[in-house]
């Protein structure tokens, strides 16, 4: 037995992971590998709320973002790896869940509202789409996980699955904790255009790409949109490879370079070239992580197995928990 808190995150499959993932979840679950008891699953089920109708190749993607965790420092010793649907329980403990979830609930959502504005090309009016709250709340609870480590724009998600449990808890007796959202600082890091980093936008830096796709991609980015010209002085302020400097460059010469800007000192050719090479070298330990995983893809799915035989079977005793609190018995 453990006295650690319990912790649950997990991700949608929908591609490679990129530097917005990494400096948003990935280094803060990195970060508390030691001192909680962390599961981390891949939401593959998930990926069907909005990608229903073009699944994709799931099982590839599956195995693209394990690798993308194991690069990046998720060590398997420390935190369980597991896929969502390779535990059945929590289908289950979705449908009894969705029994006593009233629908305002689940309308109120403001996920839910901007899910469906800014996804206007699909049609998310179905009952997957609108009950994905009370799958999240099943896919936390059945582990009874203590937090669940979120930016501040997920709060609604984890209050909604304190909901969910409180009122589960008020019929049938206390079986879940409410969990607490651990709040992640999530660094002001842009895609190469200046807007939100992301697939669909194709502006963004994969943890997968090698040296020459970084570099390529480092020099393409938008800086400061007032600098028109070498001799104008910059305002790193406003500038995204400053972003980058700040977390990848010695802060001596991040100081220097900032002044340096400010003065036209050094044109943004040349900043993009140091930001670069910090950024290639920072990395690079991720790269040989990524091409050791690549090249032993049975050593991936035996943590995945490993990680989900451990997940069901704490899955599996919640359940029972469950069906004795709610008088169902087979």
């Amino acid at each position: 037995m453990t006295n650690k808190k319990r912790v649950l995150s997990g991700m949608r499959p929908t591609g490679p992971l990129h530097m917005g993932n990494y400096l948003g979840a990935l280094a803060n679950w990195i970060d508390i590998q030691d001192d909680c008891e962390c599961f981390f699953f891949v939401a593959d089920w998930h990926a069907l709320t909005s990608n229903y109708e073009d699944p994709g190749d799931l099982e590839n993607l599956v195995r693209q973002i394990i690798i993308d965790w194991l690069s990046s420092g998720i060590d398997p010793e420390k935190s369980t790896l597991f896929v969502q649907s390779k535990i059945p329980e929590h289908a289950e403990l979705y449908l009894l869940l969705s029994m006593i979830t009233p629908v305002p609930w689940l309308e109120r959502n403001p996920t839910y509202k901007d899910q469906i504005l800014q996804l206007q090309n699909k049609d998310l009016s179905t009952f997957g789409f609108l009950g994905y709250p009370v799958l999240q709340a099943a896919d936390i609870i059945i582990y009874k996980a203590n937090a669940v480590p979120v930016g501040v724009d997920q709060v609604p998600h984890v209050e909604i699955t304190r909901e969910i449990a409180r009122r589960f808890n008020y019929f049938y007796g206390n079986v879940f904790p409410e969990p607490d959202a651990i709040l992640t600082q999530t660094p002001k890091i842009l895609g190469i255009d200046r807007r939100k980093m992301s697939k669909s936008y194709e502006n963004a830096i994969f943890l997968s790409d090698g040296p020459e796709q970084l570099q390529k991609k480092v020099m393409q980015m938008v800086t400061d949109p007032q600098r028109m010209r070498r001799s104008d002085p910059g305002n790193p302020d406003v500038c995204n490879v400053f972003e980058f400097h700040k977390l990848y460059t010695d802060s001596s010469k991040n100081a220097q370079i900032d002044e340096d800007c400010r003065c036209a000192k050094i044109g943004c050719v040349d900043c993009k070239k140091i930001m670069a090479a910090n950024l290639i070298q920072a990395l690079a330990p991720m790269r040989e992580k990524r091409d050791f995983y690549v090249h032993n893809q049975d050593t991936v799915n035996d943590i995945v197995e490993q990680g989900s035989q451990k997940a069901r079977q704490i899955a599996r005793q919640t359940m029972v928990q469950v069906r004795n609190a709610m008088n169902i018995t087979y």
